[in-house]
C-alpha cells in the first residue's frame, strides 16, 4: 500500500493536536509532507508553536511546520480560548519546541507542493478556517485541478452551529474562504458536527489513552481532560466530541464512516446566518453536489484506532 501523501492545514486546538498524532502514528497509510499552520482557535504565533510541540511529543520532529495566514481572507479573526484555553492546548504541561519553524509560507508551500507533486496525489486536510486553501486557491488557480481531493472539518447540518446558533466555528471565522473552496470543483469531504458530535471522548475512552503509560498518552489524556470540560457543560453530552481526527481516520479506515454526496454552499451576506453551511441532505434543490457530507461514525472503532495507533509512538 503507497502512504498517501497529504498537507494537514490546522489551528491547534487540542482535537486538532490529536489528529496530527494520529497521522505522524500512521505512516504506512499517511505521507505528512508538512504542516501549515492557520490563525483559529487561537493566534498564528500559538498555533504554530502548538504544532511543533506536538510534533515533538510524538517524537517526529524532522515534519516540516509552516506559519500561514494570522487572519481570515476580509474579516477580523474570531478566535476560541474559551474551549481550547489560552494556549489552545490546555491540560498538559505544555514547553516551548526546539524544533524549528520553516521560513517559508504555508500558503507558498500549498501553492509550491501541488505545482511540484504529480496532479492528483495530494491530498489537503484542512482541521481549522480556510483561509490558508482559500488564499493559495485565489492566488494560483492552477493547483485547484492538482489536488486529490480536500478532507476538511467543518459545517453542520442537524446540529446547526456551535460559535453562533447558525454557523460551525472553522467556516465562521473565514465564510469567504470555505466559500471559494466548496466551489472550486475540488473532490471534497465534509466532517460536520453532526458526525463528529458522535465521536465523544467518555472516561473509559480517555481512560484507555491514558492507559498506554507513555508521553503521549499522558499528554493526549491531559488534553482530553481540559477539552471536554465545556462541551460536557454546554451540550449534557458524556463527553467532549472529538471533531478533527475525524479527517485523519477516514483517510485510513474510510469504512468507519457514512454520508451523503450533496449540494453545500456557504452563507457569506447574512448577519444571521454568516457561516452557516447550507447542505442539501434531503435533496430539494437542483444544485449539484459537490461534498460527501458525512452524518456518521462507528465511535468505538473511531476511539479504537485512536488508542492503537498512538501507541506506537
Amino acid at each position: 500500500m503507497t502512504a498517501r501523501k497529504i498537507i494537514i492545514d490546522t489551528d491547534p486546538g487540542q482535537d486538532d493536536a490529536v489528529a496530527i498524532l494520529l497521522a505522524l502514528a500512521s505512516p504506512q497509510e499517511i505521507d505528512v509532507l508538512g504542516i501549515t499552520c492557520v490563525a483559529g482557535n487561537v493566534p498564528l504565533s500559538r498555533t504554530e508553536t502548538n504544532a511543533r510541540m506536538i510534533c515533538e511529543v510524538a517524537a517526529r520532529p524532522q515534519t516540516k511546520v509552516f506559519a500561514g495566514r494570522s487572519s481570515p481572507l476580509q474579516r477580523p479573526l474570531v478566535t476560541a480560548e474559551h474551549v481550547h484555553g489560552k494556549t489552545g492546548l490546555d491540560g498538559p504541561d505544555l514547553f516551548e519546541p526546539a524544533m524549528p519553524l520553516q521560513s517559508q509560507n504555508g500558503v507558498d508551500f500549498i501553492i509550491e507542493t501541488l505545482r511540484a507533486e504529480p496532479a492528483g496525489s495530494v491530498t489537503l486536510c484542512p482541521l481549522g478556517p480556510l483561509s490558508n486553501i482559500g488564499e493559495a486557491f485565489q492566488r494560483a488557480p492552477d493547483i485547484i485541478d492538482r489536488v486529490q481531493e480536500i478532507i476538511l472539518m467543518g459545517g453542520a447540518y442537524f446540529e446547526v452551529g456551535n460559535i453562533t446558533p447558525a454557523a460551525e466555528f472553522n467556516i465562521y471565522v473565514d465564510p469567504e474562504a470555505a466559500d471559494i473552496v466548496l466551489k472550486s470543483g475540488t473532490p471534497i469531504t465534509m466532517m460536520p458536527l453532526d458526525v463528529t458530535h458522535k465521536a465523544l471522548t467518555t472516561p473509559p475512552r480517555i481512560a484507555a489513552i491514558r492507559a498506554l503509560n507513555s508521553r503521549v498518552g499522558d499528554f493526549t489524556a491531559d488534553m482530553l481532560d481540559f477539552f471536554e470540560r465545556f462541551d460536557i457543560e454546554k451540550y449534557g453530552s458524556e463527553g467532549g466530541p472529538l471533531h478533527d481526527p475525524c479527517v485523519i481516520a477516514y483517510l485510513i479506515q474510510p469504512e468507519l464512516f457514512s454520508g451523503r454526496h450533496i449540494n453545500v454552499e456557504v452563507e457569506t451576506q447574512s448577519d444571521l446566518t454568516l457561516g452557516m453551511t447550507v447542505a442539501d441532505w434531503w435533496g430539494v434543490t437542483d444544485r449539484p453536489a459537490n461534498a460527501l457530507f458525512i452524518g456518521d461514525l462507528d465511535a468505538d472503532g473511531f476511539f479504537d484506532l485512536i488508542t492503537k495507533r498512538l501507541a506506537r509512538l
